[in-house]
C-alpha cells in the first residue's frame, strides 16, 4: 500500500496582478527634529520678544521686522513638528501626498517624514478570522454544516491599502468563499474508502484550503499563516441517519475482521491437529467442527456447549 499523500489541485480563481508594491518611505529618526523643532521655536519665541522690546522703546521696521520674522520662524517649525509620526511595534504607516503613494513606515519608534503627507496606520500583527457555521452540500449532495479558522497578516501594505477597499472585510469574504468551494466540491466521507473526503483525508483538506485562500487574498497583500477546519459534522436533519449508516459500516468491518480470523483459527486447529495425528475426521466431522468452531468464534454471545458422552458418531 502506498504511503503517498494524494496531490490536491488548487482551484481558485485568477486574481489580477497587484498595481502597487511596498516600499520604504523616505524619512529620518523623529527625536533630532523634535529637538531641532523645539530649539527653532525658542528662538523664533526670542524674536517676538526682542520685537516687541525694541518696539516699545524704539517703534520701527525693524521691531516689525523681528515680529514678523519670529512668527515665520515658528510657524515653519510648527509645520516640521506635523511630520513626526509615532510608529508602534506591529504596525506601519501607509504615507501618501497629495493621493500618491510615497512608501511605508515599518520601523517603530518616532520617525519625521514630509510633513504634508496623510498617514495611514495598519496593523502588521497576527490575526485570527474564524467563519461563523457554514451550511452547505458536500460532492454527494449532503447537507453538512462546517466552520474554520484563518491565522493571517499583511504582507504587503500598500497593496492592502490600494488592491482593496476593506483588507479584512476581502480576506473574511475570500475566506467564506473559499471553505464553502472546498466543501462542494469532496464528500463528507468517501463510501468507496479511495476517494479523497473531507473526514478521511482531513490534513490534505487544510493544505488545500490554505493554499486556495493564499492565493485568493495574495493580490491584496496578505499572508496566510495557516488555517484549520474547527467543526465539520452532518446537519441535524440527516445526522441520525448517516450516524446509522456509519455504525453499519463499522459492524460490517469489524464482522469481517472477526471472520478472517477466525478462518485463520480453524484452518491451524486442523491442520496441528491432523500433524500431531491427535484424532482422524473424515470429511463430514471436520465439516461439523468447522461449522462449531465459526460459531464460537463469530458468535456475539458466548456459546452453550452440548456434551457428548457416547462414541464420536453417536
Amino acid at each position: 500500500m502506498s504511503d503517498q499523500k494524494p496531490q490536491l489541485a488548487v482551484d481558485a480563481p485568477d486574481m489580477p496582478a497587484p498595481r502597487v508594491q511596498e516600499r520604504r518611505a523616505v524619512g529620518m529618526p523623529g527625536l533630532p527634529f523634535l529637538l531641532l523643532a523645539l530649539v527653532v521655536v525658542a528662538g523664533g519665541v526670542a524674536l517676538i520678544v526682542a520685537g516687541a522690546v525694541h518696539a516699545k522703546d524704539h517703534p520701527g521696521a525693524l521691531a516689525t521686522t523681528l515680529i514678523i520674522a519670529g512668527a515665520v520662524v515658528v510657524l515653519c517649525a510648527f509645520i516640521t513638528l506635523f511630520g513626526l509620526t509615532q510608529v508602534a511595534p506591529g504596525s506601519a504607516r501607509v504615507c501618501q501626498l497629495f493621493g500618491r503613494y510615497q512608501g511605508t513606515i515599518r520601523q517603530d519608534g518616532l520617525r519625521w517624514v514630509n510633513p504634508f503627507t496623510s498617514r495611514r496606520k495598519i496593523s502588521t500583527r497576527l490575526r485570527n478570522h474564524e467563519t461563523s457555521t457554514l451550511k452547505v452540500n458536500d460532492a454527494y449532495g449532503n447537507p453538512i454544516e462546517l466552520a474554520a479558522v484563518v491565522v493571517w497578516q499583511v504582507r504587503d501594505t500598500a497593496q492592502a491599502t490600494f488592491e482593496v477597499d476593506n483588507y479584512v472585510q476581502f480576506v473574511s469574504i475570500q475566506t467564506d468563499t473559499a471553505v464553502r468551494h472546498i466543501a462542494t466540491n469532496y464528500p463528507y466521507d468517501a463510501h468507496d474508502g479511495q476517494s479523497i473526503s473531507l473526514r478521511g483525508n482531513s490534513e490534505d483538506i487544510t493544505e488545500r484550503l490554505s493554499a486556495e485562500i493564499a492565493a485568493r487574498v495574495e493580490s491584496a497583500g496578505v499572508k496566510i499563516i495557516e488555517s484549520r477546519f474547527t467543526h465539520l459534522a452532518y446537519a441535524p436533519e440527516i445526522a441520525s441517519a448517516m450516524l446509522q449508516r456509519q455504525q453499519a459500516g463499522a459492524i460490517v468491518a469489524a464482522r469481517q475482521t472477526i471472520v478472517d480470523g477466525a478462518v485463520g483459527m480453524v484452518e491451524s486447529a486442523l491442520s496441528r491437529i491432523a500433524e500431531q495425528g491427535i484424532v482422524e475426521l473424515d470429511e463430514e466431522r471436520k465439516a461439523s467442527m468447522v461449522s462449531n468452531l465459526l460459531v464460537v468464534l463469530c458468535g456475539d454471545r458466548a456459546a452453550q456447549p452440548v456434551l457428548n458422552t457416547g462414541t464420536l458418531y453417536q
